[in-house]
């Protein structure tokens, strides 16, 4: 019989008849508080920190909690198989690690260190453009495989090509665009600490590499890292973009473009109609619209998201968590528990495969 993602609870068990349990809890929601334990105020809060007061992320659990599974019994579900096609890719599961930046703020391996875990996983990993490693070095860490590029669009379009150029050479086969934050929000939580990484120069090794970035400065980075950090604040967002500007994207881009933070129909409709490949239904983790209507994608509840119409679903912070506590191999723990879960949940409520899942297969409890 093929191997399941579920196999993995028997590893567990089966390691815990020498006394071995894991390093990490197994129920996921686990690790915020742990991370919060053993990381500074800082980090931790850059990660799991919201807009406002936190009500959007808070929205994005509860509309998943009033959607209830309606199991299906006597249905033959012991090959399963939970392989999707995304973009024309075929992947091993209808999951990507999404794009999260700044990771040398919670490990030193910092994205490096995800993009292997998701590589040896095979499952996508999608590199923030706001990354601690360069773009060319955690296209190294990964060998042949699949992973994604995040643009976070800059007002120099010269640098913005240069992105793009450069994330195509070292074999990022997917651009996703990220909308929703043509300007920071106002998360309490960075205030409250004065901690924003990239004033510091964390998060901006792909534009100090960048060699139309570099010939924008009148010094090398290493000799006045104040300007490059001028320089970098003063692209890092373009809150004059608008629908027509897409065009740019896809004359500098020939693979696929996804575009991230759409939440309204006629906006998915405006993505199609430009000639985009694809959107991600986002609200940033209730990062920057406080009091945002919910994102039915949020966070780890992949089958519920799938039943809601999704073509896959991206993980954030669980990860982000992982890789705090224990590297490489906390991400590894964080994937194999949510495709574990996943495939255990598929069955039990009476699905083999992923493409059976549906609207009938929830209910909706009153808000």
């Amino acid at each position: 019989m093929a191997k399941h993602w579920a196999d993995f609870q028997y590893e567990i068990y089966l390691n815990g008849m020498t006394g071995a349990v894991p390093r990490l809890p197994t129920d996921l929601t686990r690790l915020e508080e742990l991370t919060e334990q053993r990381l500074g105020p800082g980090p931790v809060g850059y990660v799991a920190g919201s807009a406002g007061n936190g009500s959007t992320a808070r929205a994005n659990r509860a509309a998943l909690e009033r959607r209830r599974i309606v199991p299906r019994m006597l249905r033959d579900v012991h090959a399963r198989d939970l392989s999707v096609e995304v973009l024309g890719r075929a992947l091993p599961a209808p999951l990507a690690l999404a794009p999260v930046g700044v990771l040398s703020i919670m490990h030193p391996d910092a994205e490096s260190a995800a993009a292997r875990a998701a590589a040896a996983q095979g499952v996508p990993y999608i590199l923030s453009s706001a990354s601690s490693t360069p773009m060319e070095q955690v296209a190294e860490a990964m060998g042949d495989a699949e992973r994604w590029f995040q643009l976070y669009w800059p007002k120099d379009p010269e640098v913005a090509r240069s992105f793009l150029n450069r994330a195509r050479a070292a074999g990022f086969s997917v651009l996703v665009v990220t909308l929703d934050t043509p300007l920071l929000s106002w998360r309490p939580r960075d205030l409250d600490q004065a901690y924003l990484p990239f004033l510091h120069g964390v998060g901006t090794a792909n534009y100090f590499s960048d060699p139309v970035f570099q010939a924008g400065l009148a010094k090398p980075v290493h000799e006045d890292p104040n300007a490059a950090v001028t320089r970098f604040v003063g692209m890092f967002s373009d809150p004059a973009k608008s629908w027509p500007d897409l065009a740019f994207l896809r004359e500098n881009w020939d693979g696929p473009i996804v575009l991230k933070g759409v939440l309204h129909p006629d906006d998915a409709r405006l993505a199609a109609q430009a000639g985009m490949d694809g959107v991600v239904v986002s609200n940033h983790g209730g990062r920057q619209v406080a009091g945002s209507v919910a994102a039915a994608d949020a966070l780890s509840r992949v089958f519920k998201a799938l039943a809601l119409g999704a073509r896959a679903v991206l993980v954030g912070r669980p990860y982000v968590y992982g890789l705090g506590l224990d590297g490489q191999p906390g991400v590894e723990h964080v994937i194999r528990c949510l495709l574990a879960e996943l495939d255990l949940t598929l069955a039990l409520s009476g699905h083999a495969t992923p493409a059976t899942v549906g609207p009938s297969d929830l209910t909706e409890e009153p808000g």
